[in-house]
């Protein structure tokens, strides 16, 4: 397994991280801890998740059967870099009591009591805010965040589809008050959406945060989707199958499709090799709902592209330049 460190902290995280997402959703109990060991067994460190997780009535069923799997021992949790997220409300569908989501320092004391329970765990490596909240002031999410790293509830903060902007509010607030501030964001990023590449990598960098994407394969749209459909092994479905119908998406697509064929490359590996490739991220999320979809996705650390594969990848999909001077007049 290839580390590298999360942001400018000294955390050492794999390359590749665990999404959990499908657990509880898509994926049942026994077979989301079997991932979950073979994550850990293939060395892949880094386990990201959120309180929302799990849906509907069923909020916090992902944070639990990741606790669950913590509850078995063998040195799961101390082997684990554990990320969850605040924001969404955690109150029941059809009763929005207020307080019960955003980012008000009374929420997140609440979320975070909430978190650690059902993860049965004492501590969170990273704390990661899900959006942006235009109502709380970042004094007072600094203020909350303190006190909960003072308490050694927490130990670093990160932000989620946060705008460039937004992270150097965020970072200067802190700095301000002599606090860390964000030390990762986990941002849409891939070879299909290439947009933070103008303002969000650059501010990340800027500030020495660690980019964590995610949807690398753009709702699957990016893992070989016409290739397997013309073999019969999986129709598009979803959002890949709405993308489908634009006749100038599935012709980028199919380009993008047989220039991997031609280097004998599989497309959802590439994918995720292109991203590994790119400067300042710390390692995409990769949500398989398999312990197999693991296995391929652990592949691509393997992968090298050469620079012929590299600027066919951006010949297909074309990135906005470098930033700033792709944006002056």
């Amino acid at each position: 397994m290839k580390y590298t460190q999360l942001g400018r902290t000294g955390l050492k995280v794999s390359r590749l991280v665990l999404g959990t997402m499908n657990f509880g959703p898509q994926t049942d109990e026994p077979t989301s801890h079997a991932i979950l060991d073979a994550a850990l067994g293939a060395g892949l460190n880094f386990v990201d998740t959120a309180n929302v997780y799990g849906w509907g009535e069923n909020k916090g069923r992902t944070e639990e059967i990741i606790g669950t799997w913590f509850a078995q021992g063998g040195g799961r949790r101390d082997k684990t870099v554990l990320a969850t997220k605040v924001y969404g409300n955690m109150a029941g569908d059809g009763d929005p009591w207020p307080n019960h989501d955003r980012l008000s320092a009374q929420n997140i004391r609440r979320a975070v009591e909430a978190s650690l329970k059902r993860l049965q765990t004492d501590y969170i490596d990273l704390y990661q805010f899900h959006h942006i909240d235009r109502r709380t002031p970042f004094e007072e999410i600094w203020q909350a965040v303190d006190v909960l790293v003072q308490q050694g509830k927490i130990l670093y903060a990160g932000s989620s589809n946060f705008p460039g902007f937004k992270i150097a509010q965020a970072n200067e607030t802190a700095a301000r008050r002599g606090s860390l501030g964000l030390v990762s964001e986990q941002c849409l990023y891939n070879l299909a959406e290439r947009r933070a590449e103008m303002e969000v990598i650059p501010a990340a960098q800027e500030y020495g945060l660690g980019v964590i994407p995610w949807s690398p394969l753009h709702g699957g749209l990016l893992g070989g989707v016409i290739k397997k459909a013309g073999e019969g092994r999986r129709s598009a479905s979803g959002r890949s199958a709405e993308a489908l119908t634009d006749p100038a998406v599935r012709a980028q697509i199919q380009s993008y499709e047989d220039l991997l064929d031609k280097h004998g490359l599989d497309a959802g590996e590439a994918a995720l090799a292109w991203l590994l490739s790119r400067p300042g991220i710390t390692g995409p999320i990769v949500g398989p709902r398999t312990v197999e979809q693991l296995h391929s996705a652990l592949r691509a650390l393997e992968v090298e592209l050469s620079a012929e594969v590299l600027a066919g990848l951006d010949e297909v999909f074309p990135g906005p330049g470098p930033s700033p001077e792709a944006f002056a007049w």
